[in-house]
């Protein structure tokens, strides 16, 4: 394995001018895209959902994006782009907490013409003390550790009067130490035999600096840097199986909850101490009126309404982290869809824009007449930017959103004031109700009259769901064992079972009554075609009055999605 402090025997630059930053952040840009899926299995704090790589990598191209849009040729205007783009473009923990990180190197950085050891040193100390200021109740062994050790090293370096390469070099050496470090400072970490799936990233921008400043290439991603990061994220992989549904009570909490805060910076201290008290994981990152914040919480109402008391909040993303642990394989696992139909372009009065996880799920949605298809589901919350793109490249002047869940609602709503089209939500939280609403799309008619008859049409369905436990619990049905199938109703859990067939039929069993034409069955990852066919012969013998429909979905996490008109 290759020491990634060896320099390239070439000439080292002895200053960074502002083109030098502006390669420096496209080169940890690429090297979080490669190195994403291995950072995403080492995920598993503060909450086991294997998205670190994936939260990293779109915030630095959110970054990289900013800064080619900006056309800067100074410090001080790359600088403006970093922040911007960084706060903007953050997703998840850790990319709000990367976000600081390079918010802290800014500021510091933008005062300069060129940046030399010292000013390098200076500026990864400042990232270090914004990255702490920003977490509610820091936890060592996290990126935040990988960052001050990293910091502390280069100023060292820097006070001996070392030149840049040393000092970057110093500062890599002393995140690694720190990275190795982490599993004895967070039992969750050891007990899956992983180092700290943030901190890991991190050090690629050390490693993205030394290629600019002398030419060694980046890591490859099949080597993470030394003391076996490689080999600990293969581990991860079945680690993260056999650990990832604990984490020291982490993820107890249900929900993560995301928004950008419109609010005076005075107002921003009394609000982190009222977040203080609803959860955990707590970010709150920003400046200048404009904030980035996250937090883990059950309550998710509570959380938004601490931002309306002090400002205005937007673009807010909730996640079922619950259902994100079990689904985060699927972050990784990128599903080949369907190319978009003839149809997607012709011109019609009202067009629909859909989001959907599974390419059968897809081609349903093109088949009924969707002309532009999103991918997302729980674990791959769309943004407002790919939802409002969707919607700029929809062949009409109104537009209707699908977002077929119910953590996407919210932000689909925040689309219509960002575009000049008429933007309105039919607010389905599944697919079967998007389905269902699809009967009664008119192309031709205008936005609100579609509105109102599709939302009507997925009213009237009954959904349901089949799904695997991932931990003991309990419900109104009774005991509930890791590893038992659940069926779950809109209002609930109304089945719980060893074996899928069981818990499907006795799902069909407690919502299909004789009042209903048809059941409508997706088969998503887990179906087979034997329990396909026992739940077709269960309902031609107990409710031979509906007529069945089955497509194949192809979703994730759910074997099995019923909906009952």
């Amino acid at each position: 394995m290759p020491d990634p402090t060896a320099p390239s025997g070439g000439a080292a630059l002895a200053t960074l001018e502002p083109a030098d930053l502006v390669a420096v952040m496209r080169s940890f840009a690429d090297g979080l895209a490669a190195h994403r899926e291995g950072i995403n299995r080492l995920n598993v704090y503060p909450v086991p959902d294997g998205d670190t790589g994936t939260n990293m990598a779109l915030t630095l191209r959110s970054v990289a994006e900013e800064i080619d849009g900006s056309g800067a040729h100074d410090l001080a205007g790359v600088c403006t782009a970093i922040s911007h783009g960084s706060l903007m473009g953050a997703r998840g923990n850790s990319g709000v907490i990367l976000s600081q990180i390079l918010r802290g190197m800014a500021d510091v950085l933008r005062e300069h013409e060129v940046i030399d050891a010292p000013t390098f040193a200076a500026a990864l100390t400042r990232a270090a003390e914004l990255a702490y200021e920003a977490v509610m109740r820091p936890v060592e062994g996290t990126i935040l550790t990988v960052i001050r050790c990293a910091a502390e090293g280069s100023a060292t370096a820097a006070q001996a009067d070392a030149d840049l390469r040393v000092v970057v070099e110093a500062s890599l050496a002393a995140g690694h130490v720190a990275l190795a470090d982490t599993p004895n400072q967070l039992p969750v970490l050891k007990d899956a035999g992983v180092v700290d799936a943030g901190g890991t990233g991190l050090l690629l921008l050390l490693d993205a600096v030394l290629h600019v400043v002398d030419g060694r290439e980046m890591p490859v991603a099949a080597d993470l840097g030394p003391d076996g990061v490689a080999a600990l994220a293969d581990l991860a992989a079945t680690a993260h199986d056999e650990h990832g549904h604990g984490g020291d009570g982490v993820a107890d909490l249900r929900y993560e909850v995301m928004f950008f805060l419109e609010a005076p910076d005075a107002t921003i201290a009394a609000f982190k101490d009222v977040w203080a008290g609803i959860g955990d994981s707590i970010v709150v990152v920003g400046g200048d009126g404009l904030w980035n914040c996250h937090i883990h919480c059950d309550d998710i109402g509570a959380a938004v309404e601490a931002a309306i008391d002090c400002g205005r909040p937007r673009n807010i993303r909730v996640t079922d982290l619950l259902e994100q642990v079990e689904e985060e394989r699927w972050v990784r696992e990128a599903e080949v869809e369907p190319e978009e139909p003839s149809h997607s372009a012709d011109p019609v009065t009202t067009a629909i824009v859909a989001v959907a996880t599974g390419a059968g799920v897809s081609r349903i949605f093109y088949s009924l007449g969707v002309q532009k298809v999103v991918k997302g589901g729980q674990t791959m919350n769309p943004s407002t930017a790919q939802l409002l793109e969707a919607v700029e490249a929809a062949p009409a002047e109104e537009v209707l959103i699908l977002p077929n869940n119910k953590n996407i609602v919210a932000v689909a709503e925040q689309v219509d004031a960002q575009t000049a089209k008429k933007v309105r939500v039919v607010r389905t939280t599944g697919a079967a109700e998007g389905f269902a609403s699809l009967l009664a799309y008119d192309p031709e008619a205008d936005a609100d009259t579609n509105h109102a008859a599709m939302a009507l049409a997925a009213d009237a369905v009954v959904a349901g769901e089949v799904t695997q436990a991932v931990r003991d619990s309990s419900c109104e049905v009774g005991p509930i064992r890791e590893g038992d199938w659940l069926g779950v109703a809109d209002d609930g859990i109304r089945s719980v079972a060893p074996a899928l067939d069981a818990a499907a039929t006795q799902l069909l069993s407690a919502l299909v009554t004789a009042d209903h034409e048809i059941v409508t069955i997706i088969e998503g990852e887990g179906s087979s075609s034997a329990t396909t066919r026992h739940l077709k012969v269960w309902l031609e013998e107990h409710r031979p009055n509906v007529e069945t429909e089955l497509h194949h979905g192809g979703q994730p996490l759910y074997p099995y999605l019923f909906g009952i008109e």
